[in-house]
């Protein structure tokens, strides 16, 4: 079983940055950082800072919602690198419910999520789709891996929100 915890207070920045209104973009992205423990009922990743992507590190391309620069993932890469940490890639759909990831968020996903393991290879990469209520995610534990489904998710604060998504 894969768990991703995340503070409310946390969460509530990720998604008041998500909905901010961009120049060309329709949508916002960004990175959160987590680090990760094995328990006896499998791996658990808590998250613990969001890193929001730069204004200027948009690319302008109307066929998706937003495009990522390279300048963006060089700033992730350097932030995993440095702290040593998993990173996830966030943004939101909206809405209500258990969202899922659009077919152009599954194949930019596998563009550049296994990129992370370059820089930090001892630690499981990622991507996380958020609702306004829910959230689905998926983790590499190798380059060459396929993602894992994250199963479980869990807001920290009051009141404790808990999903699965199985």
């Amino acid at each position: 079983m894969i768990h991703f915890k995340i503070a409310s207070t946390l969460l509530a920045t990720v998604q008041a940055d998500l909905h901010r209104r961009h120049a060309f973009a329709s949508e916002r992205v960004g990175f959160v950082t987590a680090a990760m423990s094995w328990a006896a009922a499998g791996l658990i990743l808590v998250a613990y800072d969001y890193h929001p992507v730069a204004d200027e590190d948009y690319l302008d391309d109307p066929s998706v919602g937003a495009m990522m620069g390279p300048e963006a993932i060089r700033k992730a890469l350097q932030v995993s690198m440095n702290v040593g940490c998993a990173i996830f890639h966030v943004h939101t759909h909206g809405g209500r419910g258990v969202p899922g990831f659009s077919p152009v968020d599954l194949r930019e996903n596998d563009k550049f999520v296994p990129g992370f393991f370059k820089v930090t290879p001892q630690r499981p990469h990622g991507a996380v789709v958020l609702s306004n209520t829910a959230a689905r995610g998926a983790v590499w534990f190798g380059k060459n891996d396929r993602p894992a489904s994250i199963d479980r998710f869990s807001v920290a604060g009051s009141p404790l929100r808990i999903w699965s998504v199985k």
